[in-house]
C-alpha cells in the first residue's frame, strides 16, 4: 500500500489497518517502529539494528523485503523508466502479484489464464 508519507503516525496507521493481529514485524531500527514495542498485545516486534551494521540475527532479518524493493526500483527503471504517484500502487500490485509467484517460472502466465477462467465461470 502506498503512503503519502513516512511518518510514525501514517506508518502505524497503515500497520494498524492491514497487519493482522499477533502478527510477527520485522523492522529494521528506524524510529518510526518504535511504538510497535508499545503494541506488543497485539503484534510481535523483531528488530534488526542496521545502524550497527547488525544485518542477520539468527531468524531476525530485512533481506526479504530488501530484495523485493530492489527488483522493483530495477524493474521500474529499466521497464517502465518512471512511474507517476496515480499508478504506482498498481505497479506494486504487479511486482508483489510476481514475486509471490516467482518459484512458478514461465507457469505465471498460466496462472493468470486460470484466474480468468474461473472468474469467467
Amino acid at each position: 500500500m502506498t503512503t503519502p508519507d513516512v511518518k510514525k503516525a501514517t506508518v502505524m496507521e497503515v500497520i494498524k489497518e492491514k497487519v493482522l493481529p499477533k502478527s510477527t514485524i520485522f523492522t529494521d531500527d528506524f524510529c518510526i517502529y518504535d511504538d510497535l514495542d508499545r503494541h506488543l498485545n497485539e503484534y510481535q516486534h523483531r528488530r534488526i539494528n542496521h545502524s550497527a551494521k547488525v544485518y542477520v540475527m539468527g531468524d531476525v532479518h530485512t533481506n526479504t523485503i530488501e530484495g523485493f524493493w530492489s527488483l522493483v526500483k530495477r524493474g521500474i527503471g529499466g521497464v517502465y523508466h518512471s512511474v507517476s504517484q496515480k499508478y504506482l500502487q498498481t505497479y506494486l500490485d504487479e511486482y508483489s502479484f510476481r514475486y509471490n509467484r516467482r518459484d512458478q517460472g514461465n507457469l505465471i502466465f498460466t496462472s493468470i489464464l486460470e484466474r480468468v477462467f474461473e472468474r469467467a465461470s
